[in-house]
């Protein structure tokens, strides 16, 4: 068994990725990443090309929703 790579996360939601990860993945700043939900359980993935075409047109989509206001008015969920 492998030991278990930690990560602390943020008030504001955010974690570092083990460069242990990063290194096997091939990720750079600026890639993006999918996580993958299966039982409780989270996979983390290099985004593909279609996960970043999707994203690119929710980014588009909810651009409205893309204020400081909202940013405060939805920051603990």
């Amino acid at each position: 068994m492998t030991k278990p790579l930690l990560s602390r996360l943020t008030s504001r939601g955010h974690a570092t990725i083990p460069v242990e990860v990063r290194k096997a993945l091939k990720l750079a700043a600026g890639d993006r990443v999918a996580f993958e939900l299966n039982g409780g359980k989270v996979s983390l993935r290099k985004a593909d090309m279609l996960d970043r075409a999707f994203l690119q047109l929710a980014e588009t989509a909810f651009e409205e929703w893309n204020s400081p206001e909202d940013e405060a008015a939805f920051r603990d969920l």
